[in-house]
């Protein structure tokens, strides 16, 4: 047998690299510390971006003046001077000019060159009298591509640059949201020109996308275990000054992204956006500069992307661009026209969500539209408005109305107290109009395009199930130039990505409309308002602004309807431009954060300026629509008289005519009590009061309009024991104590006490205001809990006028040795309302000023008028959703009521509102110092009203006397002859459930006039329109006035009579052609 033979196995060649068993935190920051422009810039990948850097060759510079606009035509005919780097510039607002001339070296000839330059400000790069880029330092915007591929006979550049003295957001003074300091510097860091290394650039966004999926998908998962190693590997095999290296770098990151996602995928809508505050924590003159330097970024990278889409609201800003930067706008209509520019929105501006009215809600569409329209040939069909403080439940047929149905909003995100159950559903508003909403899910309209955000976009997502679609706006806004070649190149690389929701460069329509044609029919929905839990305290602050808003757009109303009525009659010429004007200038003031009162000071002396010009032209032009009424040359003392009234009822009110000066020769007095045999009373200020009624929408002469016989109506006035003042008339009487409260409130005919019988009404309470960071914006809940009423008496009530027509009692309250309360309690002959005359001294640091009413009412809810209608909300605290409505918004009246009685608080100028148990409480000063240290600081004067009624509030009449004290009886002294012209109403409604709130000028045709009516109470009804007007025809439009076709709508006319029928707070336009 043969032996066995022994084979010795030669031992294995370990290998020197070790395998090193990952763990995951360390090698997440060494990934992190590989591309860190903080940590190891010497040795990593991100100190390899810019390999080749020199200084600019010379900087000279030119300071312009301050607070004045120069244009590049005018600063570069100025004389500049050598400045260096590491000067600084101011003051804060301030602009410098400077000229930058660049030689680069022969050696880069062939690589990517770009001008850096840090000014610890924003500024725009302009080349060859073109705006082409922005810059800015708060995200480290600060390259400008000078080329792509230096060539040897174009070394040599010059560039002109205008930095703006103010950051991204503005010059705060130790915070964001603090006052500006004035008196800031800004350093010129650098102005360099470098070698941008596109490969390290390329390889950078790959670490930086494997580092943050390995970071941010669930731990212990295999795709982030995955990228985890594909990144350490790649990290490996990188020799940062090895560009060849690069190459093995990138294979290994493709097998990893090579991987596609699966069917199953949620998809996020990609959009690039730049949302700028057209005024906030700067002035609105310096919105126009960050529009040119944000745009002109995008139209950079558009020119570079081709599949980079842009979305862009605000039909202001376009204009301004359109006027001051004309090349830019060409650009953007070119872009417009390839769809990747895409208008947004509808809107003049992004107004505030609450405090408009309703007809400035439908003004804001229709200029926005009408210029969208004019300029790109479109119009929008979603509504933008991602960052206002709450959303009207008016708003979804407001904005089906002007022919939109889509909305977008993110703001609701930051609820304080509940989260929104929903990111895409249908908004039904107060009337059931429905339009299909959406929240960007990563609760941010800022993207910066990141996994993270991906992710949490997925994530955050609550209709999965009935959708798996989200929109993803990204981009820097308010002055950070909007998207960013990062964003782009990061989102691009993981559009289609094992593990991550797939991305898509999308358009608004294009997501709305995938929604609409596979989800709809799963989706849930929403009814009444959009209540944000926060920023409730700009219902309240800057009151002076809230008053002017609330002037402006009733006066322009006004304006509107006797400048239709001269033109129907005499042929006068409509004053469409200056009208037009007008409305432009109240609706920028309109935007989301100078209306509600948390901008800076500087806004407010510009939004004042814009009021002042409104009231001024806009009373001119009232003034000139009436005397066209009136063609009659002759003296000026042969004037009457005349008596307009703006709403669409009978009035029967007293108004009060300032009293004559006695020096004046008689023969120019005008005429106004001569040969009328009326009851008369002359008040403590020598104006002569008369009892009148006018015809609605019409007008009457004061011999025509006064009520001769008042004695069943008069009214007066007892001092009673312990300092108590009674007031009474045939409808009301009252109790007054000294403090001028209201202890006693009956309704004629009944002995109901209509105030609560444990507190008095009309108290002033004080509360701290101090917030958690938001200043102007915010009025927490906890200051309910610091309630001091006012008790100081200055001087105690005491009564002034005495009847027939109007009592008068004066009170004056001590709030602080700083601030003090003037009051006038006024009673009219017949009025159905207290009304309170207030004036208030206002010096406080973080109070808020607030007047309640205990009442005797006993209910589960109060109601509230809101634009074209009203909304009831809960006066307790049941759920959570209640507790966070201590704050809540209205307009001109708020009720409480029980069967058979209730109150009513009236206001002209207010619009924080509260009701809690049987307490109304209206909110009237605060006194925020951020970011306007001087908010609300002097002297205000504003009128509420308290009306108890029996019945229910739309049968007493708190809707029309809502508008009555809003809308006074206005007087014109004209050449009127009583003998030949008769009152006139020039429309007339048989049903007061409807209230006509808008007569105008067709915007297309001279021989059209709009006439746009509501249904007030909330119920359907018939309504019949009669008219002194002739007319030709009646059509049904939209509230763009484009005639529609409804068949839900039928409309008849008779001679002069159109009638229709008109459903719960139903919207209606109608398009009447004169004969």
């Amino acid at each position: 047998m043969a032996a066995s033979r022994l084979t010795v196995e030669t031992p294995r060649k370990v290998p020197m690299e070790q395998v090193v068993m990952k763990h995951r935190r360390t090698t997440l920051e060494r990934a992190e510390k590989f591309i860190s422009n903080l940590y190891f810039t010497d040795v990593n990948l991100y100190g390899r971006l810019y390999p080749k850097q020199c200084e600019a060759s010379m900087i000279t510079h030119w300071a312009a003046p301050l607070n004045v606009y120069t244009s590049y035509e005018e600063a570069v005919k100025q004389k500049f001077a050598p400045v260096e780097v590491g000067q600084s510039f101011g003051p804060t607002w301030g602009t410098h000019w400077f000229h930058v001339t660049v030689n680069v070296p022969l050696e880069w000839i062939g690589e990517e060159v770009r001008l850096r330059w840090n000014s610890s400000s924003e500024a725009l790069v302009w080349v060859n009298g073109q705006p082409r880029q922005g810059l800015c330092s708060e995200y480290e915007r600060f390259d400008f591509p000078l080329t792509d591929n230096l060539q040897k006979e174009k070394c040599s550049f010059s560039v002109y640059i205008e930095m703006a003295c103010n950051g991204m957001f503005g010059a705060g003074d130790n915070g964001m949201i603090a006052p500006p300091k004035l008196d800031k510097t800004f350093t010129l860091n650098f102005c360099q020109v470098a070698v941008f290394n596109r490969k390290a650039y390329n390889l950078l966004r790959e670490v930086e996308l494997l580092h943050d999926i390995a970071k941010h998908m669930p731990e212990g998962s295999e795709r982030g275990y995955q990228a985890l190693y594909t990144v350490n590997d790649m990290i490996n095999n990188c020799d940062v000054n090895d560009t060849s290296s690069y190459e093995r770098c990138h294979q290994i990151s493709a097998k990893f992204f090579k991987q596609r996602n699966g069917d199953s995928q949620h998809t996020t809508y990609a959009m690039g956006h730049a949302h700028i505050d057209t005024a906030w924590l700067w002035p609105y003159s310096e919105t126009i500069r960050k529009c040119a330097r944000s745009w002109s970024c995008t139209i950079r990278l558009m020119e570079k992307y081709p599949n980079f889409t842009f979305t862009c609201s605000q039909a202001q800003q376009y204009e301004w661009i359109k006027e001051r930067y004309p090349s830019l706008y060409e650009d953007i209509k070119k872009f417009v026209k390839e769809g990747r520019f895409i208008p947004v929105g509808g809107t003049w501006v992004e107004m505030d969500g609450l405090i408009p009215s309703g007809e400035a809600f439908i003004r804001q569409f229709l200029y926005g539209q009408k210029f969208f329209e004019k300029e790109f040939g479109m119009t929008c069909k979603e509504f933008w408005l991602p960052d206002t403080f709450g959303y009207s439940g008016q708003l979804p047929q407001i904005m089906r109305h002007c022919g939109i149905t889509r909305f977008l909003t993110q703001k609701m995100s930051w609820n304080l107290v509940n989260k929104f159950p929903h990111h895409t559903f249908y908004w039904e508003g107060i009337d059931n109009s429905k339009v299909l909403a959406h929240f960007p899910s990563g609760d941010t309209y800022e993207m910066k395009g990141n996994v993270q955000e991906v992710l949490r976009t997925a994530k955050n997502f609550q209709d999965k199930g009935r959708s798996d679609k989200t929109a993803f706006l990204f981009g820097f806004g308010d002055g950070g130039n909007g998207p960013s070649e990062d964003m782009i190149e990061r989102l691009d690389r993981i559009k289609d990505v094992d593990g991550l929701p797939r991305v898509k460069m999308s358009t608004p329509d294009e997501f709305f409309t995938a929604i609409e044609n596979e989800d709809s029919s799963k989706l849930c929905r929403w009814a009444g308002e959009l209540y944000l839990e926060m920023h409730n305290g700009t219902y309240t602050t800057h009151a002076k602004v809230k008053k002017m808003n609330r002037k402006c757009e009733l006066l322009l109303q006004h304006v509107e309807f006797l400048s239709c009525v001269a033109m129907a009659t005499k042929s006068s010429v409509y004053p469409s431009v200056e009208l037009n004007r007008l409305w432009k200038l109240l609706l920028l003031n309109q935007f989301h954060d100078v209306l509600p009162g948390s901008s800076i000071g500087m806004v407010y002396e510009d939004a004042h300026k814009y009021y002042n010009s409104i009231m001024e032209s806009g009373s001119n032009l009232l003034a000139q629509a009436s005397t066209n009424i009136f063609l009659k040359p002759c003296d000026e003392s042969d004037k009457s008289l005349v008596i307009w009234n703006t709403v669409s009822w009978d009035r029967s009110e007293v108004i009060s005519v300032q009293g004559q000066d006695e020096s004046e020769s008689p023969n120019k007095r005008r005429k106004t009590d001569t040969n009328v045999n009326v009851p008369q009373q002359i008040d403590k200020k020598g104006n002569k009061l008369y009892y009148v009624k006018v015809p609605s929408y019409g007008m009457s002469d004061l011999v025509n309009s006064c009520i001769r016989d008042i004695n069943p109506w008069s009214v007066n006035a007892e001092n009673m024991d312990d300092g108590v003042i009674m007031i009474k008339n045939d409808q009301i009487e009252a109790c007054i104590d000294k403090y001028g409260r209201i202890t006693k409130l009956l309704v004629n005919g009944s002995n109901k006490n209509m105030i609560s019988s444990d507190y008095p009404a009309n108290q002033f309470i004080l509360y701290d205001d101090i917030p958690l960071y938001w200043d102007a914006w915010d009025v927490m809940d906890y200051h309910l809990e610091t309630r001091k009423p006012v008790m100081k008496l200055l001087k105690p009530a005491e009564i002034e006028d005495n009847g027939p027509l109007r009592v008068t009692v004066m009170v004056s309250l001590e709030i602080s040795k700083e601030s003090q309360i003037e009051q006038t309690i006024i009673l009219d002959v017949a009025s159905p309302y207290i009304k309170f005359d207030t004036k208030v001294k206002w010096f406080e640091n973080r109070k808020f000023l607030k007047v309640e009413f205990p009442t005797s009412m006993h209910t589960r809810e109060a109601t509230y008028d809101i634009q074209f209608g009203h909304i009831r909300r809960p006066n307790h605290q049941n759920t959570s959703w209640d507790t966070a409505r201590y704050e809540v918004c209205g307009h001109k009246w708020t009720d409480i009521s029980e069967y058979g009685f209730g109150v009513a608080v009236l206001n002209d100028s207010k619009y924080g509102h509260s009701a809690v148990d049987n307490i109304l409480r209206l909110s009237l000063l605060r006194s925020s110092k951020a970011p306007d240290r001087n908010a609300d600081m002097g002297e205000h004067e504003f009128t509420y009203g308290l009306m108890p009624h029996t019945g229910t509030f739309q049968e007493a009449g708190v809707i029309k006397q809502g508008y009555c004290l809003n809308s006074p009886l206005n007087t014109q002294y004209e050449h009127y002859d009583s003998n030949i012209v008769a009152p006139s109403s020039y429309f007339t409604l048989d049903s007061s459930q409807v209230v006509l709130d808008t007569v105008k000028k067709s915007e297309d045709n001279d021989d059209t006039i709009i006439l746009r009516l509501y249904e007030s109470f909330g119920g359907s009804c018939c309504c019949t329109i009669s008219t002194v007007l002739s007319f030709s025809s009646v059509q049904i439009c939209n509230g763009l006035e484009q005639t529609t076709e409804d068949d839900t709508f039928d409309i008849k006319t008779t001679g002069d009579k159109i009638t229709f029928n008109i459903k719960p707070f139903q919207i209606l336009t109608l398009k009447i052609k004169l004969n």
